[in-house]
């Protein structure tokens, strides 16, 4: 009897549980004005047991027992749990989800709230980045905001880029951006390696990256923010959260885009087509196939970070990348580490926070335009080995061979370092010192072995380079912050000095013997024969800055922001050793306005407007405003003194001028306006900027051919007087959050940047950025700055075809029957007018799925590796080239390949440069929950594919030489081809 009141009892309360299971939970879900939110996730807390509320914001949801709570979400708005607590009808309120304005952006010497800042700046975090083999941080950059244009120069690991913030605006200042890391100014000096200057940073140490764009943002950087600057801030470690991290990944490359030379079949009925002597090796031999490999890259990471209470956290890591190129000697390693610390002390009011970074990064360079001629140009019936040798060519390197004897080493070891304690005096006004120095050495040897059995090649050779950097930095700021009611005020004072030296050494020596020593491992004695050649330089330069900036706000509706900044360089002349950049902007947030309380549209609508000038002295050399002197025997410098003199030999040295003094030479000034719209709709699912600015850049630096021909010098640095580069534009930046079900999320968007760029008031023709190189080319203009065009105008006759006498066929321009320079026209510029980036991004459970691409328009590339290569007479020589070169029937083999349209391309392109499919494993899910926290697998895809009418390995490449110290744009030549690569990477969080 007992037993059966037991039994009795457990079905009446499993009736019961049965019961409540199927009880129905009915409720609405609306926003803080009482409007209903369609699309709501309502989820049962713990499980996978979930709905989604109607158009009216209802929902109607089953629980499986009365003490469940209810987690309910929606786009925009801040998550809300609920206990039920037996309750069967529930109404619930969601509050908007304010981390879209009070997401905190990096500005110069400080932090603000989104909604607080009136300049224009685009953020991306760590979890935006492009992923993939990275070396640098512009990698991490490349597309993702909106008038930003990072392209690649080549496809060599870890290769530089041309990073350009709103358009070039400098003759000799090149285009590069000023970086700041955790508060330390990089200097952009060389360091002595041929790769980027930033590859020194690992780039999983970054947390997030900020692009300063107009001058609202950029002026409290003075002198050196005219082409923008990029502030990185690495990874802190979280109060609270102890967490060690490990990311493992190993990738595979090649060639992305072989050309189309002809195959040795086609070779030989080619060659025997222009009536040229054919030698016929018997191979049939894909050179690009031959010369180039899978490349394998490995990369691992390891970091710790974690916190004690509020008081310390720490952040350390240590990684090696090790980056194979698809040539032979082709690689960058970097071993890095980071520590970084945070310490707390006196209630918070003493804090201290120390970033130190080193690094040892070895770069190893092929012969790249050599490789580029011989993989396109050598003869495909040739074998590249005989009997397992590389094969014997008569008068031509095998350029197996030439990777055996040419090597290029750089080896650059790397310290940068800044402690930063801050002490609040009393409240509001804090007291902050920033003490650094970046500190690096380069040895870079360039060698060749002998190779006795072809003519020019029996001795080696040895260039070894030594360069060492230093830069410290040592500022002091008070910052003051004040509020009262709606008065929030914050001010900004400080001093800055900063010294930057620069020393660098090179040797060459040539004579080396054939003994099976390298070069750079043996003694060698300077001969008349084989003399050593010594070139040394050194600099020191220093800039003393005093700048202060003021922010007001006004009830969260009203901003205002003016800034100053006094910089004093050792770079400019004694009349103009400061120079002065102000700012101001405005700001206001529209959506705190009473007369939009009660809008459904925009939850952040925002209004900027700017006005500031910034200034430029990268790429001006040191102490070029002063005279200089040399001695010198030749001609006129130099007269008998002693009256015994019988040859020029015996005269003394006479001393001469090599450069005169320009006491005014001063900074280049860029002054911006922008006026920007920041906005936030449907409940935050769209938000994006909307930006208009205008740069004009005025005093351009130039060295420059004096107008007087009387004059000790010929040419003089100066500031070209009335002479103005402007660039103006619009940038559009949009997102979209949405969501199909609770598990099945997306995200779309991208941003487009249209730029107008030209030149005024030249007071020269051309000034030339690109010329030709090579065999009765060299120092042809290709393109340059010329008057009402943009930057990178290419100039050069029109090819309209082949005349009866097989030769070219130019425009005649200026109608006097000859081909001559005067008939040069402008034929397009080397600078995109248009930007655009997309991306795609899906999220499935625990699958994530991510689409970049990346393209540009209304830009030209020259092709100049086909001007060199590509013609009938390469072919009569019995040399390979492509279909381009037979594109005429009557065209003579000794037809000039003079610079023309014939080789000027379109250089638009849309590139798939990233896609992602990741994997997150739940540890718990497969037992190892007591042991890590979560596994990540990903597989990601880099420059998949690239739709593009360029005939060459990539539209993005740029490899003319510079002309002058003025950068060279849109020019390909014998550039190294981009890879395609695919990586899979674990990453494992204990």
């Amino acid at each position: 009897m007992k037993k059966l009141k037991i039994l009795m009892f457990v079905f009446v309360i499993s009736t019961a549980m049965t019961s409540w299971a199927q009880t129905t939970v009915t409720g609405t879900v609306s926003d803080e004005q009482n409007i209903p939110l369609p699309g709501a996730t309502v989820l049962e807390k713990g499980t996978s047991n979930g709905t989604t509320t109607d158009f009216d914001g209802n929902f109607t949801i089953q629980v499986s027992d009365e003490s469940a709570i209810l987690a309910v979400s929606f786009i925009g708005y801040a998550t809300k749990e609920l206990p039920l607590n037996g309750q069967s009808n529930v109404s619930v309120e969601l509050q908007e989800d304010s981390s879209l304005l009070d997401e905190v952006v990096v500005v110069g010497y400080g932090t603000q709230k989104k909604s607080d800042v009136t300049g224009s700046i685009g953020s991306i975090k760590s979890e935006e980045f492009n992923q993939g083999v990275v070396t640098n941080p512009g990698q991490l950059l490349q597309g993702k905001l909106a008038g930003v244009n990072v392209s690649n120069v080549s496809g060599e690991p870890g290769a530089s880029q041309n990073i350009i913030i709103r358009g070039v605006g400098s003759l000799r200042s090149g285009t590069t951006p000023l970086f700041v890391i955790d508060g330390f100014v990089i200097d952009n000096s060389d360091t002595g390696l041929a790769s980027n200057p930033l590859n020194f940073i690992n780039p999983q140490d970054i947390e997030s990256m900020d692009v300063l764009k107009d001058a609202s943002a950029t002026a409290i950087y003075g002198a050196r923010a005219a082409n923008g600057v990029i502030v990185i801030t690495t990874k802190k470690g979280k109060s609270g959260k102890t967490e060690m991290n490990l990311n493992v990944s190993t990738a595979f490359a090649t060639v992305a885009n072989p050309m189309d030379v002809f195959s040795a079949s086609e070779f030989r009925s080619q060659v025997a087509a222009v009536g040229g002597t054919l030698l016929d090796g018997g191979a049939n031999t894909d050179w690009q196939d031959e010369l180039t490999r899978t490349a394998l890259s490995k990369n691992v990471n390891f970091s710790m970070s974690g916190g004690a209470s509020d008081k310390f956290s720490y952040f350390v890591s240590t990684g090696l990348d090790d980056q194979q190129g698809t040539f032979e000697n082709s690689s960058l390693k970097r071993y890095s580490g980071r520590v970084n610390l945070t310490q707390k002390a006196l209630q918070g009011r003493f804090n201290v926070d120390l970033n130190l970074t080193a690094s040892r990064t070895v770069n190893e360079r092929p012969d790249a335009g050599g490789n580029v001629v011989d993989m396109l140009s050598l003869n495909p019936t040739l074998p590249p080995l005989t009997n397992g040798e590389p094969s014997f060519f008569d008068e031509r390197l095998n350029p197996l061979v030439r990777d055996r004897i040419y090597s290029d080493e750089a080896t650059n070891n790397r310290i940068l370092a800044n402690i930063a304690p801050s002490f609040e005096i009393v409240k509001g006004l804090t007291y902050k010192m920033n003490l650094g120095i970046d500190y690096s050495t380069t040895i870079r040897d360039e060698q060749r072995t002998p190779f006795n059995l072809i003519e020019g090649f029996e001795f080696g050779f040895l260039n070894s380079t030594s360069t060492i950097n230093s830069n410290s930095l040592i500022e002091n700021t008070l910052t003051y912050i004040f509020e009262s009611g709606n008065h929030n005020v914050t001010l900004l004072g400080g001093h800055s000095y900063q010294e930057t030296t620069f020393e660098r050494k090179r040797f060459e020596l040539e004579g080396f013997a054939d003994n099976g020593i390298q070069p750079r491992y043996q003694d060698q004695i300077s001969s008349t024969l084989f003399p050593t050649t010594l070139d040394s330089q050194a600099f020191i330069n220093e800039l003393q800055s005093f700048f202060g900036r003021v922010n007001y706000g006004y009830a969260d509706k009203y901003i205002l922001t003016a800034t100053m900044r006094a910089d004093g360089s050792s770079r400019f002349g004694e009349n103009n050793k400061y120079g002065y950049f102000p700012s101001v902007a405005l700001g206001w947030n529209i959506d705190k306005e009473g007369f939009m309380q009660d809008n459904s549209m925009f939850s952040i609508l925002k209004l900027r407007a700017s006005w500031g000038q910034t200034g430029n002295q990268d790429g001006i050399p040191s102490k070029v405003s002063l005279a200089s002197f040399l001695d010198s025997r030749l001609d006129f410098d130099t007269y008998p003194i002693g009256g015994d003199e019988t040859s020029l030999a015996d005269y003394p040295f006479g001393t001469v001028p090599a450069r005169t003094a320009f006491p005014d030479l001063q900074w280049e000034v860029a002054t911006t306006i922008n006026i920007g719209l920041d906005f936030g709709m449907f409940l935050n699912r769209l938000s994006g900027t909307l930006d208009y600015f205008s740069k004009v850049t005025s005093d351009v630096v130039n060295f420059s051919n004096r107008t007087d021909p009387i004059q000790p010098t010929e040419k003089i640095w100066t500031n070209l007087e009335g002479m103005e580069i402007k660039n103006n534009g619009i940038e559009l930046a949009l997102d979209y959050r949405g969501n199909f079900t609770e598990d099945f999320t997306y995200n779309i968007g991208g941003n487009f940047t249209y730029t107008d760029n030209s030149v005024q008031n030249s007071p020269f023709a051309v000034i030339t950025t690109g010329s030709a190189q090579g065999a009765g080319q060299t120092g042809a203009t290709i393109n340059g700055y010329i008057n009402d065009e943009p930057i990178g105008a290419f100039f050069m006759k029109e090819f309209i075809g082949i005349g009866a006498d097989g030769r070219n066929i130019f425009t005649d321009v200026v109608a006097d029957g000859e081909s001559l320079d005067n008939d040069r026209i402008i034929a397009g510029s080397a600078l995109p007018d248009i930007l655009y980036a997309f991306y795609l991004k899906f999220n499935y459970k625990d699958f994530d799925l991510g689409f970049n691409f990346n393209g540009v328009s209304g830009n030209k590339i020259y092709n100049h590796t086909a001007m060199s290569l590509f013609s009938r007479g390469q072919l009569a020589r019995s040399l390979n080239t492509t279909p381009f070169a037979v594109e005429f029937d009557n065209e003579i083999d000794t037809n000039s390949n003079e610079v023309s349209t014939r080789y000027l391309e379109d250089g638009s392109f849309l590139r798939l440069n990233n896609a992602t499919l990741g994997y997150t494993l739940r540890a718990e899910n497969v037992g190892l929950g007591d042991w890590v926290n979560s596994l990540r697998l990903t597989l990601t895809g880099q420059n998949l594919f690239v739709i593009s009418d360029y005939s060459g390995f990539d539209p993005e490449g740029n490899t003319g030489a510079t002309i002058d110290g003025i950068q060279t744009f849109g020019i390909d030549r014998f550039t190294y081809p981009s890879p395609r690569t695919l990586l899979v990477g674990l990453n494992v969080k204990f």
